[in-house]
């Protein structure tokens, strides 16, 4: 079995922007203890501007392109030496990946990411891939790690996209709003009146809220790969997906035949 797992900036770091060290060790434990159960795993990892701004102590993230590069730029090397020294101690091997649209979309370029992410799998290393923030312009910009996420599922021909996020799943109205909000666990399609439900940005830190993970699903989903969003704040409950146990919501796809 192939997933891939996209882990966001909330799940990553405190509002403050600094590294939320609990939760990264673990959800490095759980990760690298799936691995070692025989599933192979990508990472899309978010992080590396919220990190900055923490790393820089600066007040907010900034706005304008070339503050949030050079925030890039300082967070990347941080968040690779983090995943480096938690996988590690597991006896497990990361690489680093980073993409712009250009890329994914030059059709020998995206060749050799395919190429690429496939021989990461054959020697056993887990690929984490984010995008290349520090270069990327609005012309080459995917813009969120959702999108970027259900691409690289669809690339790697993932059986399972996971979506790690910082509330429990879609609901049928705001949870943080209305506490008798309902929890949806399974959708069988993405229709214009689940996109309704969505809310709008996530964290201050992040870039994606609700909206972005459901067009993710789109992306996924088409591909014939079902995507799960789930809780990021409780890494133990992947165990429970991975045993087929209903965690968060899934939204429905399944490879065709």
């Amino acid at each position: 079995m192939r997933i891939v797992i996209k882990v966001g900036t909330s799940t990553l770091a405190h509002a403050t922007g600094q590294l939320n060290i609990r939760l990264i060790e673990r959800l490095c434990r759980v990760i690298a203890d799936i691995k070692n159960s025989g599933v192979e795993v990508i990472m899309v990892s978010s992080g590396a501007i919220g990190m900055g701004v923490g790393k820089l102590s600066l007040p907010q993230r900034p706005t304008d392109v070339p503050g949030k590069q050079a925030a890039s730029a300082v967070g990347q090397c941080e968040l690779m030496y983090v995943y480096d020294k938690e996988f590690e101690q597991y006896h497990h091997v990361v690489a680093q990946m980073l993409l712009t649209s250009y890329e994914i979309e030059n059709e020998r370029c995206r060749n050799n990411i395919e190429n690429t992410l496939q021989r990461l799998m054959d020697y056993r290393v887990l690929p984490i891939v984010n995008e290349n923030d520090t270069v990327a312009t609005e012309e080459l910009g995917i813009g969120e790690n959702d999108t970027l996420s259900a691409i690289v599922a669809t690339l790697a021909k993932a059986d399972l996209l996971i979506i790690l996020s910082d509330i429990d799943g879609l609901f049928d109205s705001d949870p943080r709003q209305n506490p008798d909000a309902k929890l949806i666990p399974r959708v069988e399609q993405i229709t214009p009146e689940i996109f309704a439900l969505a809310g709008g940005a996530g964290s201050k830190l992040g870039t994606g809220g609700m909206e972005t993970k459901l067009r993710a699903g789109l992306v996924a989903n088409r591909a014939g790969i079902p995507m799960v969003i789930m809780n990021g704040k409780r890494p133990e409950l992947l165990y429970d997906l991975m045993e087929g146990k209903p965690v968060g919501t899934r939204f429905e796809g399944g490879k065709s035949e």
